[in-house]
């Protein structure tokens, strides 16, 4: 009982939080859409995704890196209509964003982060992103995750981790700045295409188009 009611205080919390925010985003691909909240608590990412989506930045480009298990990665400018043989996830716009790290958002299944290269201030990339698909975690297996990080998770998060999954180690490292709110079967379905041996799936999965709503009253516009 106690199990599954921290479970539904989380999930609960998690809708809350959601419909709390300023702006969504879709994505649409061949497999369906994929619908996203941005969260107002990073609002350099945030407002960096939304100022590149009304540009149609991300219109055309692949979802250029697939790992099951682990997640969904796009926005890689040089994946526009990229030949098949050629190496993706070095395109960039030129600057990155300061990190905005926050406890209450975490690398469950369904979070949006940014990707980001090795440097110190582990600052994201202006325009890549992932979606995480991730997987379950034992109690053994986070415990270990805590003692290499040195931090710990919260009741709600290890319950996530536990039963719906994520990939926990990548928390406190990568910005997450949004989550799925709707379509995250597409998703999990993009994650089992076939791929080759830089992860990049032999069929093109294209974001067709990515476009943002922002709330005004009750209404999404």
């Amino acid at each position: 009982m106690k199990l599954k009611l921290t479970l539904a205080l989380a999930l609960l919390c998690g809708s809350l939080v959601a419909s709390a925010q300023k702006y969504r985003a879709i994505i649409t691909t061949d497999s369906g859409r994929i619908e996203l909240v941005l969260f107002d608590k990073t609002p350099q990412h945030r407002d960096n995704f939304v100022k590149l989506a009304k540009k149609h930045f991300y219109d055309g480009t692949l979802f250029h890196r697939i790992i099951p298990n682990f997640m969904i990665q796009g926005g890689d400018p040089d994946s526009k209509g990229a030949p098949k043989d050629k190496m993706l996830g070095n395109g960039d716009v030129g600057y990155r964003i300061p990190a905005e790290f926050v406890d209450e958002y975490y690398h469950k299944q369904g979070a949006l982060a940014a990707a980001r290269d090795n440097n110190p201030d582990k600052s994201s990339s202006g325009c890549q992103f992932y979606i995480v698909t991730g997987k379950t975690f034992t109690d053994a297996e986070l415990d270990a995750g805590e003692k290499r990080a040195g931090r710990k998770f919260t009741a709600a998060q290890r319950e996530f981790y536990k039963t719906t999954g994520g990939s926990p180690h990548l928390d406190g490292n990568y910005t997450v700045y949004g989550e799925v709110i709707k379509g995250m079967d597409v998703a999990l379905k993009l994650q089992n295409v076939k791929r080759n041996r830089s992860d990049r799936p032999n069929e093109d999965q294209v974001i067709r188009k990515l476009r943002v709503k922002k709330k005004f009253l009750f209404f999404w516009i």
